[in-house]
């Protein structure tokens, strides 16, 4: 993994999203429900393939969970953070690439 891949600083803000700032000086931010609908885990990849082939897909949600937020960040190893959110979602490891893959700050 390159130098510039890999976090050099994190900052969770419950409510907002995650911020990057990345070796190298990038800078990226990810929105709390971007991070919650992205996460790389089993079931939320599922529920992106069934809206892929049906946009009219019904999501379940709990009105009690409103609004999300994410509750912790936790590094795993050099490569990944795990977030846990407050709807009870924590299955999903975030890696550095995975990140890289999604930032919503760079142009594809």
């Amino acid at each position: 993994m390159e130098n510039n891949e890999s976090p050099e600083h994190l900052e969770l803000r419950r409510s907002e999203g995650l911020e990057v700032r990345w070796r190298g000086g990038k800078k990226s931010f990810f929105p709390i429900a971007f991070l919650r609908r992205m996460s790389p885990s089993a079931d939320a990849r599922a529920i992106r393939e069934s809206l892929a082939v049906n946009p009219l897909t019904v999501l379940t949600s709990s009105p009690s969970q409103l609004p999300l937020e994410a509750l912790t960040a936790e590094l795993v190893g050099n490569y990944a953070v795990r977030i846990r959110f407050n709807d009870g979602h924590d299955t999903g490891l975030f890696s550095w690439k995975y990140l890289h893959e999604i930032d919503p700050t760079t142009e594809k």
